[in-house]
């Protein structure tokens, strides 16, 4: 018997898979858990629309996560940090404050586990650069000058 997946099944396959089981294993296991659904034409149909409109919005997400690289690579965020004697910080810049400027100065919504700040903080000034995680597939570089305050 022919079934469609509706989930994973570990030794089967993958969601929306078509796959060739037995009738018994299908009957008895796979239909009543709704695990899958016998592949009728109907079916088979709805499963081709599905994963068509699955990847249309894949798609459209991947063209909004360009979008939004372009708009973080074109702008530049200040940030300002107390100096001491020698030009000397006192502290770091962390991710987090990264994110509460982003979202003043550029007023973009960017999570700060999304940023890829090297070793972890910034501790001296001038620009630099943290790479930003927009989409697996889309990565910004974001712009930060930090200056004396």
């Amino acid at each position: 018997m022919e079934i469609i997946l509706l989930a994973d099944v570990k030794t089967l396959g993958k969601k929306g898979d078509k796959v060739n089981v037995n009738d018994g294993y299908a009957r008895n296991f796979i239909l009543p858990k709704k695990l899958g659904i016998e592949a009728t034409g109907k079916n088979i149909n709805d499963l081709k629309l599905q994963k068509a409109n699955q990847e249309r919005i894949t798609k459209q997400i991947l063209e909004e996560a360009e979008v939004l690289k372009g708009k973080i690579e074109k702008k530049e965020v200040t940030l300002s940090i107390k100096v001491g004697d020698g030009g000397k910080i006192f502290g770091s810049i962390s991710s987090k404050e990264i994110a509460e400027e982003v979202k003043k100065q550029l007023e973009l919504e960017i999570d700060k586990k999304k940023m890829q700040v090297a070793n972890g903080t910034i501790k001296t000034l001038g620009i630099h650069t943290v790479a930003v995680k927009v989409h697996p597939k889309v990565t910004a570089e974001l712009k930060i000058k930090v200056v004396e305050a």
